[in-house]
């Protein structure tokens, strides 16, 4: 199997992803915000398709319009009725243009199924340097912001008192969520995003309170799902976005079913 250079850049690729999107997701799943992971995919979907129909690389524009739509929602309101109706119209209305985008892509439908569904096993050797470097900046950018960003999230009323901004941060964490997301989207797609950012994260917080051990938990689940996913769809021949969401469920369910210790 990793005679083939395309599953070892394959492996390489959907490493690097997996430990991203696990580490971000954690954060997304404690804060409530699990959705905008996924309006975020679909927004980046839309800057994807307009940048192809323009001439320049998909995931320039992608990583574009995620970004903005990430700062977008983190700075549109504080409360959580606010940011799901903030949330969900950035969604609709971002794959309404992703789709009339594709209206007039019609020739290359072959790498817009690839935005929408993922496709690991064509990753190439630059695209893993890509992926390397955004993720190593979206890894610092959260070690950065970790601290505050957890304080305001388990005590967003506390942390404003002591000068903590709610919605500096809110924004900041959008914006490496974005590159979460784009990220994501080169093994699973934009369609599939949860299952990397949201199933490992939240399994992991199923059997564990604390942050550190929680995180690293979180990291393994996904890393186990991309790494396996992509063994099965080999020897299998079905597709990796499938048997990774179908890893990353049955590890949420496994977990779901035992209980967490009190400490």
């Amino acid at each position: 199997m990793f005679a083939y250079e395309f599953m070892r850049n394959a492996y390489a690729a959907a490493g690097i992803v997996a430990v991203v999107a696990a580490m971000v997701g954690y954060f997304l799943v404690l804060r409530g915000q699990t959705f905008a992971g996924h309006a975020l995919s679909h927004v980046g979907f839309s800057g994807a398709t307009g940048a192809a129909l323009i001439g320049l690389a998909p995931l320039q524009g992608m990583l574009v319009a995620a970004l903005a739509g990430g700062v977008c929602i983190g700075m549109l309101g504080e409360k959580l009725a606010q940011r799901d109706v903030a949330i969900g119209i950035a969604l609709s209305f971002s794959l309404g243009l992703g789709l009339l985008f594709l209206h007039f892509y019609t020739s290359h439908a072959t790498q817009a199924t690839a935005l929408l569904f993922g496709n690991v096993l064509a990753v190439s050797a630059h695209m893993v340097h890509v992926l390397l470097g955004l993720g190593l900046a979206c890894l610092a950018g959260l070690a950065l912001i970790s601290r505050p960003l957890l304080f305001a999230s388990l005590q967003p009323e506390l942390a404003q008192a002591k000068g903590v901004s709610l919605r500096l941060y809110a924004s900041l964490f959008m914006a490496v969520a974005a590159l979460a997301t784009v990220l994501s989207t080169q093994v699973v797609g934009v369609l599939l995003v949860f299952s990397l950012m949201v199933g490992p994260p939240a399994a992991a917080q199923r059997l564990t309170h604390r942050v550190g051990t929680g995180l690293a938990l979180s990291a393994a689940l996904a890393l186990g799902s991309a790494w396996l996913g992509i063994a099965l769809a080999y020897w299998t021949d079905w597709p990796c976005s499938f048997w990774i969401t179908a890893l990353s469920c049955a590890a949420y369910l496994a977990a779901t079913m035992r209980r967490r210790p009190a400490h």
